[in-house]
């Protein structure tokens, strides 16, 4: 089915359960944003196959919204005789409705399963009508549409965790009598991940389970599909965890009588609260508890993260090295399958996936943020072009995410590229410098990163680091560097991504990213940040002349830890190429 039949034939069944509309929001029940293929409606409806997005579908006018890194990707990605494209920032899905409405009340359907309550008040208004719809038409349409997962649920036992699922439970339920809830629903598969230990296999690139949970006073039930359990899990998890099939949540919840129950708004689909208040439940509002610990790793999971990082910094001065040699007239797909081999080879038992979808992009493919290369559709890497690979790995003691930008040339790049890329090195080093009180919010740090770049009339238009799991999700929250305004702070033990960048449309792109550990600095009330990633910079794409002696000094020390701790785990040619990378400057 093509996407000009697919848009009809939605139009068809709106038209028929008397709809004006229906909205297509990406995500699943569960909110990832990372989803299982099934649940790849939007991509399957409008061939835009970015992360985050929404599409609305009128009588005569359709639209896909999404945020700065994927405005390129939806101009080359969708039929344009179909879908408007828009910067969700500059042009709201209301607002683009509100536009395109010529009746009195619109009848707007919208699945309250993949939808939370932020999402649907960012859409009222009283010319619209929105209606929850049962069946979701996508799935009506998807005739081949990819059955639902359930792998096994794994352990991920005490020696990558630090800390007992029992502790944690028990921690979390002093909080649920400390603010008078019977319970608490976790629809967020990485926290109940997190809080009992588990890990799985369910959705690509997330080592997590398709699951929810509810934690009570003096027990925890785990929703999930009864294939997806067993005997040793069972013993695993012990009696105060009750392993329930998924589907029972609902008729749980509906059984539920003068009960407070405890949510997150922002991780609860908006089917699960209108539920709650059909059955007059009193409903407490407020974030997620395990959003803060699971951000701050214990003394294990930095340690884990630690040597993650080790063995990815080995596989990528491997590949890099092979890049060096072999780059040149190589597909940007074969490229990135290389580096997921040298992970694979370096990682050995502790090594699962990708953390994502590598963004392998030469040339103008670079400017595209979240550029995807496939077998279909991709480009050859030539000489003298800048080549950027942003790309991580799913250890069971970490998770990696990191960029770098090489020029595929033996000689400098040119000045202009020069000149650029090392404006966004100096933000990447200023980030990576600071040292902040405690309290300091990410959005008071994002001026660092851009700093360099504002000065010489640039920028770039996405965030600057998000947080990362610890064998979870390579996005994850409370905390990012961002010049959006948000009111959590930084904390010892956070791992956060340090991502500047500039990108020049129909030329190139320019990304430095690396991960960096929140510690205590030499202060009292101090914080500061420790680089865990290993991997040198490229510097054909450097202008050192621009750098300060301060940076040139962190530069300096951060190739000679890098050295320190690679180059004895490579073999001869590629401990020769790393000490020509790691040359002092």
């Amino acid at each position: 089915m093509q996407h000009t039949e697919k848009l009809s034939s939605l139009r068809s069944i709106l038209k028929k359960d008397h709809l004006d509309g229906f909205i297509i929001n990406r995500g699943d029940e569960f909110l990832n944003e990372y989803v299982a293929p099934y649940a790849e409606r939007l991509a399957w409806l409008t061939g835009f196959t970015g992360s985050a997005g929404m599409a609305i579908v009128l009588p005569d006018n359709a639209a896909v919204f999404s945020d700065g890194r994927y405005i390129l990707q939806m101009q080359q990605q969708l039929d344009q005789e179909l879908w408007e494209y828009h910067h969700i920032s500059h042009k709201s899905p209301l607002a683009w409705i509100l536009d395109h409405n010529h009746l009195q009340k619109l009848k707007l359907g919208y699945d309250p399963r993949l939808m939370n309550q932020k999402n649907l008040e960012s859409l009222q208004n009283n010319k619209i009508r929105l209606v929850p719809i049962t069946d979701n038409p996508i799935d009506t349409l998807w005739l081949d549409q990819p059955s639902y997962p359930n792998q096994p649920i794994e352990l991920h036992p005490l020696e990558f965790s630090g800390l007992s699922h029992h502790n944690k439970i028990e921690k979390l339920q002093k909080e649920l009598l400390f603010n008078n809830e019977d319970a608490f629903i976790f629809c967020d598969p990485a926290s109940t991940c997190w809080l009992l230990n588990i890990r799985g296999s369910d959705v690509p690139y997330s080592p997590i389970p398709l699951v929810f949970a509810i934690l009570y006073r003096d027990h925890v039930c785990l929703y999930a599909d009864q294939e997806q359990y067993s005997e040793t899990l069972s013993d695993f998890l012990g009696h105060t965890v009750k392993l329930c099939s998924r589907n029972d949540i609902y008729s749980d919840l509906k059984k539920i009588t003068s009960f407070v129950i405890g949510l997150d708004k922002n991780q609860t689909p908006i089917g699960f609260i209108q539920l709650l208040e059909k059955q007059e439940i009193s409903i407490h509002y407020r974030t997620n508890p395990i959003l803060l610990p699971k951000s701050c790793k214990n003394h294990v999971e930095q340690k884990g993260a630690i040597n993650a990082h080790i063995r990815d910094g080995i596989a990528m001065c491997r590949f890099l090295f092979w890049l060096e040699k072999n780059g040149i007239d190589k597909s940007e797909t074969v490229v990135a399958e290389k580096l997921n081999q040298f992970r694979i080879e370096t990682g050995g038992k502790f090594y699962k996936e990708e953390s994502f979808p590598a963004i392998s992009a030469t040339g103008s493919n670079g400017a595209i943020v979240h550029y995807q290369a496939t077998k279909a559709n991709h480009s050859i890497i030539r000489e003298n072009q800048l080549y950027l690979i942003d790309s991580g790995g799913q250890y069971k003691d970490g998770t990696t995410d990191i960029t770098r930008t090489i020029w595929m040339g033996k000689n400098f790049a040119p000045s202009s590229i020069r000149e650029q890329a090392t404006m966004v090195l100096k933000g990447h080093i200023a980030l990576s410098s600071a040292i902040f009180p405690i309290g300091t919010t990410g959005s008071q740090l994002d001026v660092l990163a851009r700093y360099a770049l504002w000065q010489n009339g640039l920028n770039y238009d996405h965030g600057t680091g998000h947080g990362v799991g610890s064998y979870l999700s390579v996005h994850e929250g409370p905390c990012r560097i961002s010049s959006q305004p948000f009111p959590i702070s930084l904390k010892e033990g956070m791992i956060l991504s340090n991502e500047p960048g500039y990108y020049l449309t129909g030329h190139h792109g320019i990304r430095l990213e690396n991960l960096l550990l929140v510690c205590k600095a030499p202060y009292d009330n101090f914080l500061k940040f420790n680089p865990l990633t290993l991997v040198p910079f490229d510097w054909k794409i450097i202008n050192s002349t621009l750098l300060t002696p301060q940076e040139k000094n962190w530069l300096n020390n951060y190739h000679k830890q890098i050295t320190d701790l690679i180059y004895p785990h490579l073999n001869k040619n590629e401990q020769t190429w790393l000490m020509k990378m790691c040359t002092f400057i």
